[in-house]
């Protein structure tokens, strides 16, 4: 089958993979709550930067050095699940005035881009699209290209769009403690994430 021929299924798995909920809309939701959206754009597009980077590793051969090295992946998934539990505690405190500073910022470009490494929902896309949608014999360098420049579209669209949806929740939260409740429902929302992981 040629490229052009999977640019739709593409697309398609694109667009479910990245509208569905996961840790990174959860996120980025929470962020637009707190922040709004130009705050919060660092932080969409450090989720699309890393998360192509990491399907251009896996097409070139990092999910086979996984498969190789299976103790790696426990160890990817301990430490995703620290870090998503660090995550729901900063958003949990994003509308608390007496939170520390750290607590109470966006994440940055850099910080987006590296959670994608411990973020077991872009794992399972990010093998999922090279496994169905790179083929043998086939230029590596272009399958790749077309799969990024899909999915970079698509990541920014619905990552805007989840942002967007937080910064209407926030219109009708017209009191501190509503804000506060909002936070807490999306920290409880991702460390419930944590748990699924592990079942």
């Amino acid at each position: 089958m040629a490229m052009g021929d999977t640019i739709v299924p593409l697309a398609i798995f694109a667009f479910v993979g990245s509208f569905t909920p996961g840790p990174n809309n959860i996120m980025v939701t929470a962020s637009g709550t707190a922040f709004g959206f130009t705050r919060t754009v660092p932080h969409i597009l450090g989720i699309s930067f890393g998360f192509a980077v990491m399907v251009v590793a896996f097409g070139l051969g990092a999910g086979e050095l996984l498969r190789a090295y299976p103790a790696w992946h426990q160890w990817l998934r301990v430490a995703g699940a620290l870090y998503l539990l660090y995550l729901a505690w900063r958003i949990a405190r994003a509308g608390d005035p007496g939170a520390a500073e750290s607590a109470r910022r966006p994440l940055s470009f850099l910080q987006g881009a590296l959670f994608q490494w411990v973020n077991p929902k872009a794992w399972t896309l990010a093998l999922g699209v090279v496994v169905a949608f790179t083929a043998p014999g086939g230029s590596v360098a272009r399958q790749l290209a077309v799969i990024v420049a899909v999915f970079s579209a698509t990541n920014i669209f619905s990552l805007a769009a989840w942002c967007a949806f937080g910064m209407a929740i926030r219109r009708f939260l017209s009191s501190p403690r509503a804000l506060r409740a909002t936070n807490l429902a999306m920290a409880a929302l991702l460390a419930l994430s944590v748990i699924l992981l592990f079942l």
